[in-house]
């Protein structure tokens, strides 16, 4: 199993975005994929999730109407499209897998590493 997480990087305030998380060894169709990111000196704070199993996504209060979590089960990727950046979303960000056919609030069993977003202003 794996899972790896790209797409991060240095950009301005307002601006754009798109991280994706490949996995291996299994398929994004049958796990909830949830991300989740960490600030130097804050706690990990969970993004958003997907489960195809139930249909579901979420999103943090602080990401909403900006993010955005699709999923291409030909490339078998999860994708975070991340909008109207803002200081505040500086972090690593990690994809996790969560148990299978499961739902976002049922835990998760593998984590990838992260991938940096830097966003000033």
């Amino acid at each position: 199993v794996q899972l790896q997480a790209s797409g991060g990087g240095s950009v301005q305030s307002g601006g754009s975005l798109r991280l994706s998380c490949t996995a291996s060894g299994f398929n994004v169709d049958d796990y909830p994929i949830g991300w989740f990111r960490q600030a130097p000196g804050k706690e990990r704070e969970g993004v958003s999730c997907v489960s195809r199993s139930d249909g579901t996504t979420f999103y943090a209060d602080s990401v909403k109407g900006r993010f955005s979590v699709s999923v291409d089960n030909i490339k078998n990727t999860v994708y975070l499209q991340m909008n109207n950046l803002k200081e505040e979303d500086t972090a690593n960000y990690q994809c996790v897998r969560g148990t299978l056919y499961g739902r976002c609030r049922d835990g998760w069993d593998w984590w990838g590493k992260g991938t940096l977003v830097t966003v000033s202003s």
